[in-house]
């Protein structure tokens, strides 16, 4: 659409009667997606399974936070009730103000999610008037202030001059807007508060106690990333609220990150002595996490799986980066999504009813898949020769065995978490760890290979063997409290086992089995050393010494923890073997942890250095395809100016650089080389160079230097 007219006019466009379509998730998720047959029901799976995740985590968030929100919840209620009983003299001096320091940790992430909660709670039980306010929304004390009251009072708060225009853009906002001023804040306190006391009936003081502190809320203001805030404005509004801290029973939280010793750098004695600081302490994010993977990845019952090298990729981008439970969240969310993408027979990955119904499903393409797939070709080879056959033609048969196999499947991961618990419990006590601290350390070990041919597990079976009576029993009593719950043939045969040992333990009379001494046998040959002997019967009398350690007898507690020791590792060797020796382990099992990495630990230097070299990958653009290191003449001009600058060294003459995409942009052109025009700079030229080297400057590549004037200097790697 295009108009053209000698004055100058206002032309309007109605829009075409045609809507784009808006496609939902579902959509989103088939188009694209491999196996035409499963791809409703296998969005359908990976829907319900995240809602699942999604609920537990919430749970899980809320039991984690619930003491030290409870702890805030009192320490409100404590200060209200205070003020409301006239003891704020003897607890504090009139113009401190209540503040609350929660450190929540450098997983800066995770904090949205505690402060909502912990506003939702205080709304719901202690004062229906909080306001949350951060940093960047208040760079200045006015903003602050607006923020704060904007709030509290849900209305119109008019600054000055700089926000006349957006106050006065309707008159209902004109009529409705107040003055940013603390003492707006108290009128209007007071208005809501002020109510008349009826006489009648006396009524008890808890009573009265509980209707003062309905009718006089606190004011809580958090705070909810103190160490960005400008510390002169978080001062000069302290300042002010501690002069009206008589009228309004003002509160404050203080979200830290990093330590309590924050508040004592930004506030100076003058300011913090206004406050009446009380510290909280959360949970640790590492705690959290334990937490997450204890409930989400190490249970039977979620039948989506992570290999070793996802979950370390997973675990290290949490360690070494953000420290994020949030994040580690949506990882597994995107591995979960991919896996139902990616993998059409992802349909198994489910509970055991519905996977048993899926297998009798699957049609002959779906068959033919779980043929190629790696365990199943493994499976098959071990198999004679007429089961072979069978399994490689017969579909039926097959659908059989593939029951057969899910069901194996789901009994290996029943045994699998408890005997994993066991181990860990055995082990996490020992000196210097040596199959790791946490327990998801562990599970890595046993994810990547047999973990019983390690050596750290040669040295913890070792180690376990030192360990005294007392401790050992109280080791495989929390063994028995692990497998209790079970619900597997194989775990409660385990149990038995393991309480018969312990009732040996326990019968074992250590008073009544003493080893008699050696010189009830025979004359000690340390005895024989005292005596004058030449080298000959001192050779002799060292080897007897040496035999007689070898034939000593083990006593009744040793040969008792051997036999113990001996059955775990039997359990160990049983029930801890790589998933990937489990048959159809593929369709629970998500692989691609280059797919993860390259989503979540992003590097974009690395993309936007692809996407300047390889513009017709990006643009989608056949005619910009050229030699490997070379750029179409046609490409845009920031890939130009990137490919040229790339030629030179780390001073880059803007001149020579012009002249040379000049020259490039020309035989794009088709002028002809041989022609006066060719590599003539013009402003048309020189405009779209200038532009492109602005935003080679925007992303960093060049920068400009005092070394020459007419120079800039290159931030990259390379050249001449």
């Amino acid at each position: 659409m295009s108009t053209s007219s000698v004055s100058k006019g206002c032309f309007v466009f109605k829009p075409s009667a045609k809507k784009k379509k808006t496609l939902d998730l579902e959509s989103y998720f088939i188009h694209g997606c491999e196996g035409a047959g499963s791809r409703e029901m296998r969005f359908k799976l990976c829907q319900e399974l995240w809602d699942k995740v999604k609920a537990d985590t919430e749970v899980l968030q809320d039991e984690l936070n619930r003491r030290i929100l409870d702890s805030l919840l009192e320490f409100t209620r404590k200060c209200s009730l205070t003020r409301q009983h006239n003891d704020w003299a003897s607890q504090m001096r009139a113009s401190e103000i209540p503040t609350a320091a929660l450190v929540l940790g450098v997983n800066v992430p995770d904090h949205e999610m505690t402060f909502q909660s912990l506003s939702d709670l205080l709304r719901q039980s202690v004062t229906p008037h909080v306001a949350s306010v951060q940093a960047k929304e208040c760079a200045a004390l006015k903003h602050l202030m607006k923020k704060v009251l904007e709030r509290l009072m849900d209305t119109v708060v008019a600054v000055g001059d700089e926000d006349e225009e957006e106050t006065e853009q309707t008159s209902a906002q004109l009529h409705r807007s107040v003055h940013c001023s603390l003492s707006a804040l108290s009128d209007w306190y007071m208005s809501k508060t002020k109510k008349s006391n009826t006489p009648g009936k006396k009524r008890s003081s808890s009573v009265r106690e509980e209707q003062q502190h309905q009718q006089q809320p606190p004011i809580v203001i958090i705070f909810k990333d103190l160490e960005a805030f400008n510390p002169k404005v978080l001062q000069d509004f302290i300042f002010i609220c501690s002069r009206y801290i008589k009228q309004l029973p003002l509160m404050f939280i203080f979200g830290i990150a990093t330590s309590p010793s924050t508040i004592r750098h930004m506030l100076p004695h003058s300011v913090s002595s206004l406050l009446c600081i009380e510290l909280f302490q959360s949970l640790s994010c590492t705690q959290h996490l334990a937490t997450v993977i204890d409930k989400l990845i190490l249970t039977h019952q979620f039948p989506f799986k992570l290999n070793g090298k996802v979950l370390q990729v997973l675990i290290s981008i949490f360690l070494y980066h953000d420290f994020s439970v949030r994040n580690f969240i949506k990882g597994l969310q995107l591995a979960l999504l991919e896996h139902f993408h990616s993998q059409p027979l992802s349909v198994l990955c489910c509970k055991k009813k519905e996977a048993l119904l899926n297998v009798m499903q699957l049609c002959h393409e779906d068959l033919e898949k779980i043929r190629q797939l790696p365990s199943f070709k493994r499976y098959v080879e071990k198999q004679e020769t007429q089961e072979q056959t069978n399994l490689m033609t017969d579909d039926s048969y097959l659908k059989d065995v593939c029951q057969r196999l899910i069901k194996g499947l789901r009994k290996y991961h029943k045994n699998y978490y408890p005997i994993l618990r066991c181990l860990h419990t055995l082990t996490s006590s020992l000196p210097r760890y040596p199959l790791g601290k946490q327990i998801r350390e562990l599970h890595l070990t046993c994810l990547e290979k047999n973990v019983w041919e390690n050596e750290d597990y040669q040295s913890a079976i070792k180690l376990l063997k030192m360990v005294a009576k007392d401790e050992l029993i109280s080791l495989l009593q929390r063994c028995t409290e692990i497998l209790r719950p079970v619900k597997s043939k194989k775990m409660k045969n385990a149990l038995l086992q393991l309480e018969e040992l312990l009732a040996n333990f326990k019968h074992l009379d250590t008073a009544a089995e003493v080893l008699p001494s050696l010189e009830d046998g025979f004359t000690s040959p340390v005895k024989n050393l005292e005596k004058k002997t030449d080298l000959f019967q001192l050779q002799k009398t060292l080897l007897e010494m040496n035999e007689s350690r070898r034939s000593k007898k083990l006593s009744p507690f040793e040969t008792l923890r051997n036999e113990a020791l001996e059955f775990i590792d039997s359990l160990v060797k049983s029930h801890l073997s790589p998933p990937e020796t489990q048959t159809l382990y593929e369709v629970r099992y998500y692989s691609s942890s280059a797919t993860v990495r390259r989503h979540l630990n992003a590097t974009p230097r690395t993309s936007i250095q692809a996407a300047l070299s390889n513009p017709c990958y990006y643009l989608q653009n056949d005619c910009l395809k050229t030699e490997d290191g070379t750029v179409s003449n046609a490409a845009p001009d920031i890939c130009i100016a990137y490919k040229l600058h790339l030629e030179c060294g780390r001073l880059i003459n803007l001149y020579d650089w012009l002249e040379a995409y000049s020259t490039v942009v020309s035989a794009a052109e088709g002028i002809d080389p041989d022609s006066d025009s060719f590599g003539k700079v013009d402003e048309v030229k020189h405009a779209r160079f200038i532009r492109a080297v602005s935003e080679l400057e925007f992303l960093g590549f060049i920068k400009s230097t005092k070394q020459k004037t007419d120079h800039v200097a290159r931030l990259t790697w390379g050249g001449c």
